[in-house]
């Protein structure tokens, strides 16, 4: 599936728009979690007496989210809640990010975010307003508008 290029000058989500999808992404990241996450190790506690070290944990939360969030964003540009938003990701000139650079967004957003969110308060002295992250990566965050729709669409 191809996804158009957005021109350069594509208009930029606000920060309250990019946070707001961050917080209806944890949401949903509960559900995808306890699917792949907790109930396989419920059943191996329970089942086998088995408990995994914290490292193994981390790190198949690592694979998982990664998975998610790789899927979403290599298929389109945008998660579920991406969507709800109206937020695609792109590079700074408007095209689809190769799966190296999407790859890298995916790591460098968990220091990011890890570190008190210093990633995301970033964005409130960037130029562009684009989270730490997103700077590193090569990628940026767009406001994408409804197909069909002529009119302006002022975003909060």
């Amino acid at each position: 599936m191809s996804v158009a290029a957005a021109p350069a000058t594509a208009q930029l989500p606000s920060l309250r728009r990019r946070v707001a999808s961050m917080l209806y992404e944890s949401l949903l990241l509960l559900g995808v979690l306890s699917v792949s996450f907790m109930l396989p190790h419920l059943a191996l506690g329970m089942g086998f007496d088995i408990v995994l070290p914290g490292w193994v944990l981390l790190g198949h939360v690592f694979v998982v989210l990664g998975a998610y969030f790789l899927w979403y964003w290599i298929h389109g540009g945008q998660t579920l809640a991406m969507q709800t938003w109206n937020i695609r990701l792109t590079t700074p000139s408007g095209a689809q990010p190769s799966s190296a650079r999407l790859a890298l967004r995916y790591v460098l957003a968990w220091p990011s975010l890890l570190y008190f969110g210093a990633g995301v308060l970033w964005a409130l002295f960037d130029r562009d307003r684009q989270f730490l992250h997103d700077r590193l990566a090569g990628t940026r965050l767009v406001f994408k508008r409804q197909q069909g729709s002529s009119a302006s669409i002022n975003p909060p």
